[in-house]
């Protein structure tokens, strides 16, 4: 259900994903840091304090873009 991915996307998962002895669940957000081939992304997990606790090499269709329009861009 990929939207187009693209490196620095944000981007939630689609599925529980397990990743070494960290379990990544469906709807956690991370962000695409590397393109490995061709529907195929590097993406990094984050604390709230941008810590890094997770990486994982992700198919685009485990993945749904976010978007964010940003208050400028929304009507009143």
């Amino acid at each position: 259900m990929s939207s187009r991915v693209k490196l620095l996307d944000a981007v939630a998962l689609l599925e529980d994903v397990q990743v070494e002895e960290v379990l990544l669940k469906r709807g956690e957000v991370g962000a695409v840091v590397e393109v490995l081939a061709p529907d195929v992304y590097e993406v990094e997990f984050c604390d709230d304090r941008g810590r890094a606790y997770a990486f994982a090499s992700l198919r685009a269709g485990q993945l749904l873009v976010l978007h964010n329009q940003g208050k400028e861009n929304v009507a009143a």
